[in-house]
């Protein structure tokens, strides 16, 4: 349809509706002058009239009375449809999901800007929490936790599992002469306080066996283990793929080839009564999709 056309019997129904030049000139915030040539213009493409002009009165021909019956409700339509599209394109959402702190930091924050950029509707609240069972949703809307089991009476989106490897500064590395697992025993080892006996496992899995001696320094996030290593404050067991930034840009090296596998996996959850919830399935896939591509 012509665009003339349709703005042509815009105007049409509102005089129509008010048998009015000027008070359809007002509602469409117009001249007067604009809507009588509106009119003429579309009487000129129809080739009838559709209104008689009278003594300070308009009315509707048969055939303009026939017109407004048939295009006036079509208008309206148009226009309801149109204001709900612009009320869904202006509302927005906001989703709340708890994250254990490296992950939050190292892994999904990063690449948020991903998301937001193809979702722009969506407003993500991120909270930082230990990632355990205790962090299931709330008053939240999803969670990742890192659990030895899948959790019951949740969605559940698997991520991938938690593995530890030992990093430290180049300079440590180089000074400690950190080539055999034994140099180990000479270097302040850094610990999570939540996996107080993470080192002996370690060493186990390397076919060796921690020294009681060694220095230790204890830390309460995952951060901290990191950049305490990065400082060279001492030697730290480290979660990949969490830290690969940190590894990738040599802020951290890892001398040794041996992998601790811990048990436990990370997980995306969120209530059952969401399953048909499309935002949060929608920002379920795209956690799972940069946990297992890298993105």
């Amino acid at each position: 349809m012509r665009p003339n056309l349709i703005r042509g019997l815009v105007v049409f129904c509102a005089a129509a509706r008010y048998l009015s030049f000027k008070m359809a000139a007002d509602d469409l915030c117009i001249t007067p002058s604009a809507v009588s040539h509106q009119i003429k213009a579309l009487e000129d493409q129809i080739g009838a009239g559709l209104f008689e002009r009278r003594t300070r009165a308009i009315v509707l021909t048969p055939l303009g009375a026939a017109l407004y019956s048939q295009s006036g409700p079509l208008l309206r339509s148009l226009d309801a449809v149109t204001t709900s599209f612009l009320t869904k394109a202006h509302q927005r959402r906001e989703l709340r999901i708890a994250l254990p702190s490296f992950f939050a930091s190292e892994l999904f924050i990063p690449r948020l800007t991903q998301f937001t950029r193809t979702h722009p509707e969506l407003d993500i609240r991120v909270d930082t929490t230990e990632g355990k069972e205790d962090d299931l949703p709330g008053q939240g809307d999803a969670a990742v936790l890192l659990l030895a089991n899948e959790p019951k009476g949740y969605c559940v989106y698997p991520l991938f599992e938690l593995r530890l490897v030992v990093a430290c500064s180049p300079g440590l590395a180089a000074e400690f002469s950190l080539t055999e697992v034994d140099a180990l025993r000479n270097c302040t080892l850094i610990i999570h306080k939540s996996r107080p006996e993470v080192w002996s496992d370690w060493f186990a899995a390397a076919g060796s066996r921690q020294s009681p001696q060694s220095p230790i320094i204890e830390l309460d996030n995952m951060f901290a283990v990191a950049r305490a290593a990065e400082r060279g404050l001492g030697v730290a067991l480290v979660p990949v793929p969490l830290a690969d930034a940190w590894l990738r840009s040599r802020a951290l090296v890892t001398p040794f080839d041996t992998v601790l596998d811990t048990g436990e996996r990370y997980f995306f959850v969120h209530r059952l009564e969401d399953a048909e919830d499309t935002d949060l399935v929608t920002l379920a896939e795209w956690t799972t999709r940069i946990c297992s591509k890298g993105e």
